[in-house]
């Protein structure tokens, strides 16, 4: 038994020291593909990479709609590069609102830290899903679907979202449809808005068309 075991020991030394990529901390100067970014020379990599504070800080909810996304995907934090995951804080200020959107890429699991948070999502079938969420409280909200979170109370809300991929891409909707170059006539007759409340819109969110 002792000289198979000696025989087959180069062969799984061999197999364990294959070439395993057990990261890929992403080249930011390279480009960004469909399978991520090119990876840093290992040699290149620290354990620097491997960390990112850039969500303990709170985000500036002094805006139109009073809160504040502070990502943390692979742009931000390149370590996350090809392992499928990243994550977000949400600051929601009191009457704040992050509008209806979606992630192409990712599906998002919603983690209520501080405050309470209303959450929903709208399926492909137009059934809603609403829920009014505590600290401590979990929601999914799954990948592409369009959907929103809101401050609940007066009190100012803080929650984290963690994606099913490093870089879950975003689309706003209000912003996709008023705050870009979209026609204004093709908008009215796309979504049955009136026109001079998409012209007031348009001018409220900086869109043009």
């Amino acid at each position: 038994m002792l000289h198979i075991l000696l025989l087959l020991l180069p062969l799984l030394l061999s197999i364990s020291n294959a070439s395993v990529n057990d990261f890929c901390v992403a080249d930011l100067n390279g480009p960004d593909g469909p399978s991520g970014y090119p990876c840093k020379p290992p040699t290149k990599v620290t354990t620097h990479d491997f960390v990112y504070a850039g969500l303990a800080a709170s985000g500036n909810t002094t805006n139109i709609i009073n809160a504040a996304v502070t990502p943390a995907f692979v742009a931000q934090f390149p370590g996350l590069n090809g392992l499928g995951l990243s994550a977000a804080r949400l600051d929601i200020a009191s009457g704040g609102v992050i509008p209806l959107h979606t992630h192409p890429g990712a599906s998002e699991l919603l983690i209520v830290t501080q405050g309470r948070v209303t959450a929903g999502f709208i399926t492909s079938d137009n059934s809603v899903y609403v829920k009014t969420l505590s600290k401590g409280e979990l929601f999914i909200l799954p990948q592409g679907l369009l959907h929103f979170q809101l401050g609940y109370g007066k009190r100012k809300a803080v929650a984290y979202a963690v994606f099913s991929s490093s870089s879950p891409g975003l689309q706003i909707l209000d912003f996709a449809l008023f705050a870009s170059n979209f026609s204004s006539s093709l908008i009215t007759q796309t979504t049955f808005l009136d026109p001079e409340q998409v012209k007031k819109l348009k001018s409220v969110l900086g869109g043009s068309g």
